[in-house]
């Protein structure tokens, strides 16, 4: 049975990097050229259950973005208080890699998100934002896009 909800397919441009690992040490695999194909630039991710059990599905994404080649930051903006300095390091996320910016005065997150994005300085830029409506997350695209970077919401819920 095909899936009509074509949201999911968006999903999965972050985990393209987990796919592509060898399964077993030896094994090669084959790259296809960034240039060759066009990335979606928005991802979500849902999490739902004890924040324990969410942080530790968290966890190894945000390390594997930490970890990218691409020079730029890994932006977490106003993350959950319980996303502390001390869980980034017990983690194993690499912290001289991360920005962690909070909004400021009248300043949405879903703005300071928009703003991280279009400046092209972080390869992605996560962002807790909850449910987004089809105009938040045309921004979020459209500022990704202009940035050459990816955008992942993250929802606990």
């Amino acid at each position: 049975m095909q899936s009509t909800h074509a949201p999911h397919q968006a999903q999965l441009s972050l985990f393209e990097a987990f796919l592509a690992q060898p399964v077993l040490p030896g094994m090669k695999v084959s790259e296809t050229p960034r240039h060759s194909y066009q990335p979606e630039v928005f991802s979500e991710l849902s999490l739902r259950g004890a924040p324990g059990h969410c942080h530790s599905l968290l966890a190894p994404v945000l390390r594997e973005l930490s970890e990218e080649q691409d020079a730029r930051w890994l932006t977490l903006i106003d993350p959950p208080a319980s996303l502390t300095h001390a869980w980034l390091r017990d983690a194993g996320l690499n912290r001289e890699r991360i920005l962690l910016l909070k909004p400021r005065g009248k300043q949405s997150a879903l703005q300071l998100s928009c703003e991280a994005l279009r400046l092209g300085r972080s390869h992605t830029v996560v962002s807790w934002l909850g449910a987004l409506n089809a105009s938040a997350r045309q921004q979020l695209i459209r500022a990704a896009d202009a940035g050459n970077a990816q955008s992942l919401n993250i929802r606990l819920g």
